[in-house]
């Protein structure tokens, strides 16, 4: 009896899983794409109704801020608020929902490193708000007309705030088990920070005391800079807010990559 053997090839993955990296980065693109109503169209159209209301409803009645229409103003910062949100809530809400449903072996099982599973996390909600934030750009346009003063800094700061807030959601994702403690986050501590840093007003109305708070929140940094990209004036010191957001950022990615390397919370 002759028994024939088969030669099977072994896949060499190399330094970087790109096919696994890909992969997940894909699956955690289509998991918002397939809702889309829900996580792109559905806060593209609740930054247009602000627009609309603070429009239509006050804008005519406010002062011009730093020599620009308030309209103007507003708009930078409604774009980034749907950025910060969006990106928070992708990682977020896929690292909760796999807890929840029980199948975070679907990405812990595969050949994955760390930081591959970092970066397709990171890198797919990044991309949810940063679709949010063009969206919602070009649909105000059919408003209220604007133009943009440095694309630079527009694109700095929209890759950095979509970075930081997604890492942000990636920690919240591990560190939570349940989705009344990711609306804790968001209700008591992501959210004040949001509407406290200019999003809707410049902080130079405020009092001296309350200003210098304002300079200790990083969102402050992320809208005025963002907003500087378009009206190409800001309340705060740019170079400041580049080094602290740039730390900020890097100390985030530095957690998120102890966190996934260690398994805690996702491997127990």
């Amino acid at each position: 009896m002759q028994i024939h053997s088969k030669s099977f090839s072994v896949r060499q993955i190399g330094m970087v899983n790109w096919i696994g990296l890909y992969t997940l980065f894909s699956k955690e693109v289509m998991r918002f794409i397939n809702v889309g109503f829900q996580t792109l169209i559905a806060p593209i159209v609740s930054a247009l109704l602000f627009l609309i209301i603070f429009k239509f409803a006050f804008g005519s009645a406010r002062p011009a801020i730093h020599g620009i229409d308030y309209v103007q103003f507003l708009i930078p910062g409604l774009i980034m608020m749907g950025m910060l949100n969006q990106s928070f809530a992708n990682t977020a809400s896929s690292l909760i929902i796999s807890k929840v449903q029980g199948n975070s072996v679907d990405f812990l099982m595969p050949p994955l490193s760390a930081i591959e599973l970092f970066l397709a996390f990171v890198s797919s909600a990044a991309l949810r708000g940063l679709l949010v934030g063009a969206g919602s750009g070009l649909v105000m346009l059919l408003f209220e007309s604007y133009h943009i003063s440095h694309i630079g800094a527009v694109i700095w700061y929209a890759i950095n705030a979509t970075l930081m807030m997604a890492m942000i959601g990636l920690i919240a994702g591990i560190a939570g088990n349940r989705f009344d403690h990711l609306a804790a986050i968001q209700n008591f501590i992501l959210l004040p920070l949001t509407m406290l840093s200019g999003t809707f007003y410049s902080i130079t109305v405020l009092p001296q005391s309350f200003q210098h708070l304002s300079q200790l929140n990083p969102f402050f940094y992320l809208i005025d800079g963002f907003r500087y990209g378009f009206t190409g004036v800001s309340d705060g010191n740019l170079l400041v807010g580049i080094f602290l957001i740039s730390a900020i950022n890097l100390g985030l990615a530095t957690i998120c990559y102890l966190i996934l390397a260690s398994g805690w919370r996702l491997k127990s």
